[in-house]
C-alpha cells in the first residue's frame, strides 16, 4: 500500500515496511531499556533510531550512578533491565558514596568507558530474538482514532505496530550553542529530530525548551597531573547488577582540582557572550547541575569550584572536565581551561556547549507513561522534562514493560513512591509536572530508608519474575537469599550473648562499654559500634553467609525501629491510594474546590486520592471536599457529546 507524504517540500511515496507489537523510537539510555525490556517480554519489537553508531551514546559524563541515581540502576537490575550489567562489564572506576553515612544515602557510582559501554549495549540489542534494530529518523506518527498504530520515517517507510514508544532524547528539535554560534544540532553534533517535534504540536501536545550543557575535553598527555589530587576507586568495588559475579580491578583514577579567582575573573569579564545572559538562550537549565558560568554568578563569595578530570575511556585520550559546563565562545573556553592548577598548558580536543531541546510535558501523561491525548503512544526519558542518563533509562523499561504488556493485553506495572526512586520520578513528573530539567534527589523520597541501595531486589526481583524479564534460576537464587536473610534474623534474636570473658576483653578492645548481663545477638547488634563480622566473632553460624546477607542482616536489625515507623506511613499512603478517583468525575460539579485546585485536577486528572494530594496547588481542605463528594457518591455523569 502507498501513499506520498510531503517531505521537507517535495512528496515522498510510503511503502509498508513492517508490523510489529512495540516500535520504540530512538535508542538512547531510555529507549534501549524501552526497547529490550519489550523484546524479553516476548512481544516483537522494532528500535528505530537516527543513527546507529550512536546507539546508548553518552554525550555528557561517561558516569552511572551517584545519589539517588545509584539506587534507579540497582532497581533498573533488580526488575531485569540492563543499565547495571553492561555498566558491570564496561566501567574504568567503581565507588561507593557516602560509606559514612546511613545505609538510606549511600550509592554507587561507576566511572564508564564511553566507548565499550556503547558498543556492548549496542551488541546486547543485536543479539535479542525479538528485537529488529534499525536506522531511521521518525517523522510523524500513524494516528487512527485517537490512537497511534505506527510510525512513518522520512524514507517513507510505514512501520505499524500496537504500541509506540518515544525516546528523542535532546534530539528533539535540537540546537547546539557555543558563545554567539547557534545552529540545528542532536547532542555531539549528529542529526537532531525536527518534524517529530512539529508533528507532536499538531497532535496538541504541550512542549517546553529546556537546556542542558557539557564541559569541554581535554587531552591526558597535556595534563600535568602533580597539580591535582588523586582519586582511586575502591579497592574492592562493588557491583551495579546482582548477577555481576567477577569485577574489573584494572581501574583508573580521575583527579581533582579547582578553579581560582583568574578563573572567576575571565568568566566575569566574557558573561555578555554567554547565552546564559543575553537574550541567546531560551530554554530552561537544570537548577541542580549549572554551568560554570552560572555558578560564579549564583555563589560569588566562594573562591574556588571543584572541577574533576575524569577519563572518557582506557583507549582515549579525552578527558571530561567534570564542574567546568558552559556555553562560552570556544576562545574564552581555552583561556579559563589554561587558568586551573594542572591545565595551564592543557589541549581541548572538543568544546563544551549548551543544548537547548524539546521536552512533552509530563502532566500529559498517565502514571503508565502512556499519554492522554493519544491512546498506545508513550514518551520516556530526557523528552519528558527529565536530566540524566539513569532517570531517562528507568522511564524507559518501565514504558517498554507498559507498552509491551498494553500489546499483550496485559494490565500495566506502576511502581510506589513506597517501592522504588522509579516510583518517586514517574509518579513526581506525572502528578506535579516539571518546570527545568527534573532531576533525582534523595530528598523527594519520603520514604528512602526503604528504598536502599542494598534492597532493591528485595523490593522488586519479584515484579520482575512475574512480568517476565527475571530468569526461573536468577528468581530462585534470590528466593535463597531472601529465606537465609530471615533465617539469620530469626536466629540472633533467638541466641544470647554472654558477658563472658572472651566478650568483655573484646569489647574493651574497641573501646566500648562492658556488658553487665546477657543479651540477645539482635539486640547488641544495635549498638552502633557492633557489627555483623563482631556479632560472627561471638556467636558463628554453622555455615558462612556472603557479604550482602550479612550487610542485610545487620541494617534490618540496627534499623528495625525506623523501618517499621516508615512501614506504618507506607500504609496509611496505601489506604488513600486505595482511594480510587472515579473516572467519570465533573471536577466542575463539585462546589468548595479552590479555584486553582480545580484546574490541576482536571489537568491532571489523578487516578486516587494520594495522587490527588500529592498536586501543587490542592490543599487539604480541596481533598476533604473531594473525599466528602466521592464518599457520598454524587459522581455526576460527563455529558454525552
Amino acid at each position: 500500500m502507498f501513499r506520498k507524504i510531503n517531505v521537507g517540500g517535495y512528496h515522498m511515496q510510503t511503502y509498508d515496511a513492517g508490523n510489529y507489537d512495540v516500535i520504540v523510537v530512538g535508542a538512547g539510555h531510555a529507549g534501549v531499556e524501552a526497547g529490550l525490556a519489550s523484546g524479553r517480554m516476548g512481544a516483537k519489537t522494532l528500535m528505530l533510531t537516527i543513527n546507529l553508531d550512536m546507539v546508548a551514546f553518552m554525550p555528557c559524563n561517561p558516569s552511572v550512578g551517584g545519589p539517588a541515581k545509584g539506587v534507579v540502576v540497582r532497581e533498573i537490575d533488580a526488575l531485569g533491565g540492563e543499565m547495571g550489567r553492561n555498566t558491570d562489564k564496561t566501567y574504568i572506576q567503581m565507588r561507593m558514596l557516602n560509606t559514612g553515612k546511613g545505609p538510606a544515602v549511600r550509592a554507587l557510582r561507576a566511572q564508564a568507558d564511553k566507548w565499550d559501554y556503547q558498543h556492548e549495549m549496542k551488541h546486547t540489542i543485536e543479539k535479542e530474538e525479538n528485537i529488529t534494530l534499525r536506522q531511521g529518523l521518525v517523522e510523524e506518527l500513524i494516528i487512527e482514532d485517537g490512537r497511534c498504530v505506527g510510525v512513518i520515517t522520512n524514507s517513507g517507510a510505514k512501520y505499524h505496530a500496537k504500541t509506540v514508544v518515544i525516546t528523542t532524547g535532546t534530539f528533539s528539535r535540537g540546537e547546539i550553542i557555543v558563545g554567539e554560534l547557534r545552529y540545528s544540532s542532536g547532542p555531539n553534533n549528529q542529526q537532531p529530530s525536527v518534524k517529530l517535534s512539529e508533528h507532536l504540536e499538531e497532535l496538541g501536545f504541550e512542549l517546553r525548551r529546556f537546556k542542558t550543557g557539557t564541559p569541554p575535553r581535554v587531552k591526558s598527555s597535556s595534563i600535568d597531573y602533580t597539580k591535582t589530587e588523586e582519586q582511586p576507586g575502591d579497592e574492592q568495588p562493588q557491583a551495579f547488577s546482582y548477577e555481576t559475579v567477577d569485577m574489573l580491578v584494572d581501574q583508573l583514577p580521575c583527579w581533582l582540582t579547582y578553579t581560582n579567582e583568574q578563573t572567576h575573573e575571565i568568566i566575569n569579564a566574557n558573561l555578555h557572550r554567554s547565552p546564559m545572559f543575553t537574550a541567546t538562550k531560551k530554554g530552561t537549565g537544570a537548577r541542580y547541575c549549572p554551568s560554570i558560568e552560572d555558578k560564579i554568578v549564583r555563589f560569588s563569595d566562594k573562591p574556588r569550584h571543584q572541577i574533576f578530570l575524569e577519563p572518557e575511556g582506557r583507549n582515549t585520550e579525552e578527558v571530561y572536565v567534570q564542574g567546568l559546563s558552559t556555553s562560552l565562545p570556544e576562545d574564552v573556553q581555552r583561556e579559563m581551561l589554561q587558568t586551573i592548577p594542572g591545565l595551564e598548558n592543557v589541549e581541548m580536543m572538543r568544546v563544551g556547549y549548551a543544548i537547548e531541546y524539546d521536552a512533552v510535558m509530563p502532566d500529559q501523561l498517565w502514571p503508565t507513561l502512556e499519554t492522554k491525548k493519544v491512546e498506545n503512544l508513550y514518551t520516556a526519558g530526557q523528552i519528558n522534562g527529565t536530566s540524566g542518563y539513569e532517570e531517562a533509562a528507568g522511564q524507559g523499561l518501565m514504558a517498554g514493560i507498559n507498552a509491551a504488556r498494553k500489546a499483550m493485553d496485559k494490565e500495566p506495572v506502576i511502581l510506589g513512591r513506597n517501592e522504588a526512586y522509579i516510583g518517586v520520578l514517574i509518579d513526581d513528573l506525572v502528578t506535579k509536572g516539571t518546570e527545568e530539567p527534573y532531576r533525582l534527589l534523595t530528598s523527594r523520597a519520603e520514604y528512602r530508608l526503604l528504598l536502599r541501595h542494598d534492597n532493591a531486589d528485595l523490593r522488586l526481583t519479584e515484579i520482575g519474575h512475574e512480568i517476565g524479564l527475571i530468569s526461573d534460576e536468577r528468581y530462585a537464587a534470590f528466593k535463597e537469599k531472601q529465606a537465609l536473610i530471615a533465617d539469620e534474623i530469626t536466629r540472633l534474636k533467638k541466641v544470647r550473648i554472654k558477658p563472658t570473658k572472651e566478650v568483655q576483653i573484646l569489647l574493651t578492645e574497641m573501646g566500648a562499654n562492658e556488658l553487665k548481663d546477657g543479651v540477645l545477638a539482635a539486640d547488641f547488634l544495635r549498638r552502633p559500634e557492633i557489627t555483623y563480622p563482631i556479632i560472627e566473632q561471638i556467636v558463628p553460624r554453622e555455615t558462612s553467609l556472603s557479604d550482602e546477607i550479612k550487610e542485610q542482616v545487620e541494617i534490618q536489625i540496627k534499623y528495625e525501629g525506623y523501618i517499621e515507623k516508615a512501614s506504618a506511613q507506607v500504609d496509611k499512603m496505601k489506604r488513600m491510594e486505595d482511594k480510587k478517583i472515579p473516572e467519570n468525575i465533573d471536577y466542575d460539579a463539585i462546589g468548595g474546590l479552590a479555584t486553582e485546585a480545580l484546574e490541576k485536577l482536571k489537568k491532571i486528572e489523578p487516578l486516587s486520592i494520594a495522587q490527588a494530594s500529592r498536586i501543587s496547588g490542592v490543599n487539604p481542605a480541596d481533598i476533604s471536599i473531594l473525599l466528602v463528594y466521592i464518599e457520598q457518591g454524587k459522581i455526576a455523569k460527563v455529558a454525552q457529546a
